[in-house]
């Protein structure tokens, strides 16, 4: 099954990043918040991340080739990783400037101009993440999700830093500026470390979701019985594809063909439960001794 081209998405998210950089760091600088400076540091991430995004995708969107016969779709992982990296940075950066706030507080000035602008670009991430979580869902693109998932935080990330400058406004109280962009540093190192643990699971073949095993698991137990057993089944997501192997066991004195078209009824049950799923099978004689002494592979 033929990929989509998912670029484009990319190209919308680094479209949407340079719109809020530009808004919240005009914002940061009409008001002198911290808050708000944390929030343009952010923006500053998400760029950085699209724009690997953009990277990975048209690695991942390559066909397979002799030196990778699986294809590249575990190129995705390694852009979902570096955004949690980056969202780690970020965090620790954001961190530095709110403590030397709180320890040497300035006041904060136009907050009403800084705050409305803080709101629009709010409102262009919060439509860009929308968008990116219906496309990763639909086409299984992990590099959307995880994009769309920061995009996301960055949103509530701002609604913080505008509730919180707005209570700076209105009380005087300076040293909630710098607590606030504390908590959001708290916030994004949560953010960004599951982005990493969710790629380095990718990275490592991890076994498909418990949902889509107990499928494979409904269309193995139709054929069950009648002298047909199954054992050493696997499973891997690689990105957007998936991949299936196991062993099936049927009399010996079928014929190849019969055989042949067990295999590929079950073979063409699965590719219809499990979308872009590879599915890869072994047949051996039940009777046989030597057929058993694989079932170690089970897991």
């Amino acid at each position: 099954m033929t990929q989509p081209d998912l670029r484009r998405f990319a190209w919308l998210s680094i479209a949407a990043a340079l719109a809020t950089i530009l808004l919240k760091t005009w914002a940061w600088w009409l008001t002198g918040s911290v808050g708000l400076l944390s929030d343009a540091l952010e923006s500053l991430v998400n760029l950085a991340g699209a724009l690997m995004a953009l990277w990975m995708l048209t690695i991942a969107a390559q066909p397979a080739d002799e030196e990778h016969l699986y294809g590249h779709g575990k190129a995705e992982y390694f852009s979902s990783g570096f955004e949690g990296f980056l969202i780690l940075a970020a965090a620790a950066a954001i961190g530095w400037a709110a403590v030397d706030r709180l320890l040497h507080p300035q006041p904060l000035v136009q907050l009403d101009l800084g705050l409305a602008i803080s709101v629009v670009a709010s409102v262009i991430n919060l439509l860009t993440a929308l968008v990116l979580i219906r496309a990763g869902r639909e086409h299984r693109s992990i590099t959307l999700e995880a994009d769309a998932h920061h995009l996301l935080t960055d949103v509530w990330t701002s609604v913080g830093v505008i509730l919180g400058v707005s209570a700076v406004w209105a009380t005087g109280w300076l040293w909630l500026d710098p607590v606030l962009a504390l908590l959001v540093a708290a916030n994004i190192v949560w953010t960004g470390y599951r982005l990493v643990i969710r790629s380095a699971a990718g990275l490592m073949d991890t076994a498909l979701p418990a949902e889509q095993q107990a499928a494979i698991a409904e269309v193995l137990e139709k054929h069950r019985g009648a002298g047909i057993e199954f054992h050493a089944l696997w499973s891997r997501q690689a990105g957007a594809r998936s991949f299936v192997s196991f062993h099936v066991l049927v009399p010996g004195r079928w014929t190849v063909q019969q055989g042949h078209d067990l295999v590929e009824g079950i073979e063409c049950e699965l590719r219809a439960r499990l979308p872009h799923v590879h599915v890869l099978t072994h047949l051996e004689p039940i009777e046989d001794p030597l057929s058993h002494q694989d079932q170690d592979l089970d897991r």
